[in-house]
């Protein structure tokens, strides 16, 4: 076996178990890593300029590609900077390895500068979190980490690498990657009565989760959505594409209003919950939004969300596409005329009002604001859905001025759409990097808040150092208005303290071009979509500031 070091068996470690990007933003504690990354050309260092931006140029890599991805941060500030966006990752899934430097060991018993645990630290937001004490233990723990990361459910994991193990010199078996076959789908009797239970329905709705994405299962899922005629349904946090949105069944997404729901879901007799969280809401409310009585069947593969919080009756832990892909053909074999009769006859009844339905309305009432100003954030997301670049990936994390965007954005492809999983400011400025990246020659727009984009503007340094073909459209109010809304519904009063940014204004477009980013600011509406056009051209990055309306007359 041959001699060889710490840190250049880390490197090499990456590379073979087929990492193609690293993500960091380097100390004094990592310089070891950074020694030999010249040495690994076939690993492309990626630099973020604070950890976060790492973490969310990361987890973007991870969800566009399905695969590993690696971001390295410096001890234990670095990994505090992080924590925000590696709560992100944690809700999307996302496969990631992150790894620290840490002081020598021993060393770490002096608490020198920077020093704290790192393990404990990261634990609470990871699948799994070690530390290396000996150098020969590094190919074991490399495997496994990627191991447990990229086996369902995926998700990130943590390594403390401490600089006395990246200096050691051993002689090392690197050893191999393995991969655990999850695809599992469910026994013959789970079949059998899953197939029983769909056909029994007679009004049957279908909630479409990001497992549909993640598992390419869009074709089964419309399949199995036509033979039974049911209604289907995105998921109240949308931070995938779902389900196509043009399919006739399709009714749009659901709201994380719980009484909103529970009226919406109260005339079926059946919900069928694929690859989806169950029902997951935002803010309390004393009512459920799950109807009593409403039978529900739940296909996952992540087993901690089956039953988690509201009665389910059938709960398949297994992979999604496996799992339609077993069932359609009993689904065709058992289907009486009659009842294929009634199913053609439900979706003929769903064109009125199907998504497709929904946004012809939707546009018409944005273009009534065509001429207003500050400009209205349904005109701006209508204009935005109307000129994306042909191919074009959407990241969305604008809160408020973005309701209406899932009501205009035709989306068919499942790498199409990412938007913010976890609720955590901070992913879509730095995770459209990572898109971008993982999808070379796909045009991404990014839609961003104000406030959003506060928690990530250092990723416009990345993209223009990258050249990345990344437009960036942040919409402006001036103001957090998801807390100013809030504040009016939940707590009856309107004095605002904290929740405006005007005094004073933030200049994006000079931020942008500050970074290395060409930007325009935009006012008036007629302006947009030359903007829009203007960013999209470049073929490189750019920004558009447009200044919206902030719902309260200010």
């Amino acid at each position: 076996m041959p001699t060889i070091s710490g840190r250049r068996a880390f490197l090499q470690l990456l590379v073979d178990e087929g990492l193609t990007h690293l993500f960091g933003n380097p100390g004094t504690t990592e310089l070891p890593i950074m020694e030999v990354v010249p040495d690994f050309p076939q690993l492309k260092f990626v630099l973020g300029l604070h950890e976060s931006v790492v973490l969310g140029m990361a987890d973007g890599f991870a969800r566009a590609s399905g695969r590993l991805a690696a971001a390295n941060v410096h001890v234990a500030p670095g990994l505090g900077n992080a924590m925000g966006a590696l709560y992100n990752a944690k809700f999307s899934n996302s496969p990631l390895i992150v790894t620290a430097g840490q002081q020598e060991q021993g060393h770490g018993l002096l608490e020198p500068l920077l020093y704290d645990p790192l393990v404990p630290l990261a634990q609470p937001l990871v699948k799994w979190a070690i530390e290396v004490t000996r150098v020969e233990d590094l190919p074991r723990i490399i495997h496994r980490a990627a191991k447990v990361a990229l086996t369902p459910p995926t998700g990130p994991v943590f390594i403390s690498l401490p600089g006395d193990v990246l200096d050691a010199q051993a002689e090392l078996d690197l050893g191999r990657p393995v991969r655990v076959d999850a695809r599992v789908r469910p026994s013959d009797d789970t079949l059998d009565r899953l197939a029983t239970t769909l056909l029994a329905a007679r009004r049957p709705a279908i909630l479409a989760g990001q497992e549909l994405a993640t598992r390419d299962a869009f074709g089964e899922a419309a399949e199995l959505a036509e033979l039974l005629g049911a209604a289907v349904f995105g998921s109240p946090i949308p931070y995938s594409t779902q389900f196509p949105t043009e399919h006739p069944a399709f009714l749009g997404s659901l709201t994380r209003n719980q009484k909103q729901v529970r009226a919406t879901l109260a005339p079926y007799d059946l919900l069928v919950c694929l690859g989806a969280d169950l029902l997951r809401m935002s803010v309390y409310s004393p009512v459920e939004p799950l109807p009593a009585g409403l039978p529900v069947v739940h296909v996952s593969e992540r087993g901690w969300e089956l039953g988690k919080n509201y009665r389910t009756d059938l709960a398949i832990q297994a992979d999604v596409k496996e799992t339609l892909r077993a069932l359609l053909p009993l689904v065709r074999a058992r289907r009486t005329k009659e009842a294929a009769a009634q199913a053609s006859g439900r979706l003929v009844e769903l064109k009125a009002r199907n998504w497709s339905a929904q946004r012809g309305k939707a546009a018409v009432d944005a273009m009534m604001d065509a001429e207003t100003t500050p400009i209205d954030p349904r005109y701006l997301m209508l204009r935005i859905s109307e000129h994306l670049p042909k191919d074009a990936v959407v990241v969305e994390e604008a809160l408020t001025s973005s309701t209406s965007l899932p009501g205009f954005l035709r989306l068919a492809d499942r790498q199409s759409f990412y938007g913010l999983a976890s609720g955590g400011l901070g992913f879509a400025l730095p995770g459209a990097v990572g898109v971008s990246l993982a999808l070379p020659g796909r045009p991404v727009t990014a839609v961003v808040g104000d406030g959003s984009a506060m928690y990530g503007i250092q990723a416009l340094w990345t993209a223009a150092h990258l050249k990345l073909p990344v437009t960036y459209v942040i919409a402006n109010n001036r103001s957090y208005r998801i807390l100013k809304e809030r504040l009016v519904s939940m707590r009856s009063t309107d004095k605002f303290v904290g929740m405006d940014i005007r005094d004073p204004a933030i200049d994006f477009a000079g931020l942008a071009q500050s970074m290395g980013v060409p930007a325009r600011r935009v006012t008036d509406p007629n302006n947009v979509v030359p903007a829009l056009r203007e960013a999209a051209a470049r073929g490189g990055p750019g920004l558009v500031e447009v200044m919206v309306a902030d719902g309260f007359g200010a």
